[in-house]
C-alpha cells in the first residue's frame, strides 16, 4: 500500500475545510461593518438553499462525465473565483458595498463550493479503496485534519491585519477563501485519478437521483416525526455562524469591555467550538451505548438551549467564562444529533433506501431547516438588534435558547424510540 496516500488524502482535507472556515464564522461582522446587517441571514440561508441540488447535480456529473477529483477541483476554482470577485469588489466599494453585486458573487461561490464537502469525501474513499485501505477505520483520522483546517483558516482570518484591521472584519476574508479555493484546484489535478462509473444510477430515475423516493419514509410515522424535528433542528445550525462574530465584537463598541481579548479576536474565541467539535465526534460511540439514540438526540437538544443561553448571559469580561462554556457544549450540540441521527437513519432504513434516506435527512437538517433558521434568525436580530433603539443581543439569544428548549420538550414527548432498530424500513 502507498504509505503517501494518507499524507495526500490529509492536505487536501486540511485545505477543504481551510476554503469555508476562512468566512463562514466571521461574514456576518465584515457585512455588519459594511451596513449589511440586516442581510446577513440571506447569504448564510443560500448556502442551505444551493445544498438542497447542487450536490446531486455535480454527483450525476462526477458519475457520467468527469472524473470526480478533476470535478472536485473545478469546482473549487469556479467558487474560488466567485469568492476573489467578492473580495475584490468589496475593496474597491468600501463602505458603498451594494447588496446585489457583494451577494451575487458570493452566491456563485457558496454554489459551487457546498457540492465539494460530497465531492471530497467520496474522492478520498475511491483513493483509499483503490490502494487497500479500510474507509471505515482510515478515513475518521483523515477527516479529523480538516476539522484542524478549518480552525487554523479562523485563526489566520483573525490575527492577520492590514491597516490594523483584521481579516475577520473585512473583506480579505473572501480572498482569503477564493486563494484557498484556487490552491486547491490546482492539488485536485495531482492527486489519483477517480474515474467515472458510466453505470452508477443507469437504471433510476431523475427523482431517485434526487433522493425523492425517500420522502417515501414519512408513511412511518416515527420515522416522519424524526425527520420534521431534525428540520427543526437544523433551524439552529447556521444560527451561530452568522451571528457569533458580530455579537462578540460588538462589546469593542462599550467602553467596558473594548480593550478585552474575547472581543478583539471574536473567531479566535469562537474557534473552540470547533476544537469541541473534534472532540464530541470521539465520545459519539461511548455515549450511544451508555443513553441509546433517543437520549443522545435530547442531550443535543439540550445542549443547543446552553449553547444560545449561555450566549445571552456572557460577555467578554467578567462573563467570559460563559462565552467558554457556550463554545464547549457546541460539540455536544452539533455533533451528537448529526452523527446519532444519521446513524439513526441509516439503522432504520433498508439497504437500497439508505443514500436516499441520507439525502433526506441532510435535506430536512442543512438545507431546508438551516435556511428557515438563518432569514428566522435574522428577523430576530433585527428586532432585537439592528432596528431598535438600544440594541438588545441578549433578547435575542433567549428567544433562540426558548425555541430549542420547546423543540426538546416536545422532541422528548412525541418521538418514541423503536423497542427493534434492526427492524428495516423499505
Amino acid at each position: 500500500m502507498n504509505k503517501s496516500i494518507k499524507l495526500r488524502l490529509i492536505i487536501m482535507n486540511i485545505l477543504q475545510w481551510a476554503v469555508w472556515g476562512a468566512y463562514l464564522t466571521s461574514m456576518g461582522s465584515y457585512l455588519f461593518s459594511v451596513g449589511l446587517a440586516t442581510k446577513i441571514g440571506i447569504f448564510y440561508a443560500i448556502q442551505g438553499i444551493v445544498s438542497i441540488f447542487m450536490p446531486t447535480l455535480m454527483g450525476i456529473v462526477a458519475d457520467k462525465f468527469i472524473p470526480a477529483q478533476r470535478l472536485l477541483g473545478l469546482c473549487h476554482g469556479i467558487s474560488g473565483i466567485g469568492m476573489i470577485g467578492a473580495g475584490l469588489y468589496g475593496m474597491m466599494a468600501g463602505n458603498e458595498v451594494t447588496f446585489g453585486i457583494l451577494f451575487g458573487l458570493y452566491a456563485i461561490g457558496a454554489a459551487f463550493y457546498m457540492p465539494t464537502i460530497a465531492l471530497s469525501n467520496s474522492v478520498a474513499f475511491k483513493i483509499l479503496e483503490t490502494n487497500g485501505y479500510d474507509t471505515v477505520k482510515d478515513f475518521p483520522p483523515i477527516r479529523v485534519f480538516g476539522t484542524v483546517g478549518f480552525i487554523l483558516a479562523m485563526l489566520f482570518v483573525n490575527f492577520v491585519s492590514i491597516d490594523g484591521v483584521q481579516f475577520q472584519n473585512s473583506y480579505n476574508q473572501f480572498i482569503t477563501s477564493g486563494v484557498l479555493g484556487l490552491a486547491m484546484l490546482l492539488y485536485c489535478f495531482t492527486l489519483p485519478n477517480c474515474p467515472c462509473n458510466k453505470e452508477t444510477g443507469s437504471n433510476q430515475t431523475l427523482a431517485e437521483r434526487f433522493g425523492l423516493n425517500a420522502f417515501r419514509l414519512f408513511k412511518d410515522k416515527q420515522m416522519a416525526i424524526f425527520f420534521i424535528f431534525s428540520m427543526l433542528l437544523g433551524v439552529a445550525l447556521q444560527i451561530t455562524n452568522g451571528f457569533a462574530n458580530p455579537f462578540i465584537s460588538h462589546f469593542q463598541e462599550i467602553p467596558a469591555f473594548a480593550d478585552t481579548w474575547g472581543a478583539r479576536n471574536a473567531n479566535a474565541l469562537i474557534s473552540i467550538s470547533q476544537i469541541s467539535e473534534t472532540l464530541g465526534i470521539l465520545l459519539i460511540p461511548i455515549v450511544m451505548r451508555i443513553f441509546g439514540i433517543k437520549k443522545v438526540m435530547l442531550i443535543a437538544m439540550f445542549a443547543w438551549v446552553l449553547r444560545f443561553g449561555f450566549f445571552g448571559a456572557g460577555d467578554p469580561g467578567a462573563g467570559v467564562w460563559m462565552l467558554i462554556l457556550s463554545m464547549i457544549v457546541y460539540g455536544v450540540a452539533f455533533d451528537f444529533f448529526n452523527i446519532s441521527g444519521a446513524l439513526y437513519t441509516n439503522m432504520r432504513t433498508s439497504e437500497k433506501m439508505q443514500n436516499s434516506a441520507q439525502g433526506l435527512f441532510m435535506l430536512m437538517t442543512n438545507g431546508i431547516g438551516a435556511t428557515i433558521g438563518t432569514l428566522s434568525a435574522q428577523a430576530v436580530v433585527n428586532h432585537f438588534v439592528n432596528n431598535a433603539a438600544e440594541p438588545n443581543w441578549s433578547a435575542a439569544w433567549y428567544v433562540f435558547a426558548g425555541y430549542a428548549l420547546v423543540v426538546a420538550i416536545l422532541f422528548m414527548i412525541l418521538f418514541k424510540e423503536p423497542n427493534n432498530l434492526e427492524e428495516k424500513i423499505a
